[in-house]
């Protein structure tokens, strides 16, 4: 069984930064892809970015293209989600999640984490 927990979420201005990881524990997710996704009140889970289990393939929304960074530590079990020049609409809860096929549907990942808030202010 996988564990995920994500971290790093908070408030945040507009044009803003932060960090988000995603702790793995119980096995290694080394050979499972990881995923982003974010949910805003009243809205569906949406797609944020993917990655391989290798780290040579990422995927991303529009939304977080040229904004928005994925990237994993293979031997920290830990997956990352930088987000830079943060917007307010970007405020959301996000999830990472894991599962050993690449993809950019929620319905397609087996683990999930709790989720971290981000909250973006004008």
């Amino acid at each position: 069984q996988v564990r995920l927990v994500e971290s790093g979420g908070g408030l945040v201005q507009a044009g803003g930064s932060l960090r988000l990881s995603c702790a793995a524990s119980g096995r290694s997710i080394s050979s499972h892809a990881m995923g982003w996704f974010r949910q805003a009140p009243g809205e569906e889970r949406e797609f944020v970015a993917a990655i391989n289990w290798s780290g040579s393939q990422t995927y991303y929304a529009d939304s977080a293209k040229g904004r928005f960074t994925i990237s994993r530590d293979n031997p920290k079990n830990t997956g990352y989600l930088q987000m830079n020049n943060l917007k307010p609409e970007d405020t959301a809860a996000y999830y990472c999640a894991a599962e050993p096929g690449l993809s950019v549907s929620p319905r397609e990942y087996r683990y999930w984490g709790q989720g971290t808030q981000v909250t973006v202010s004008s």
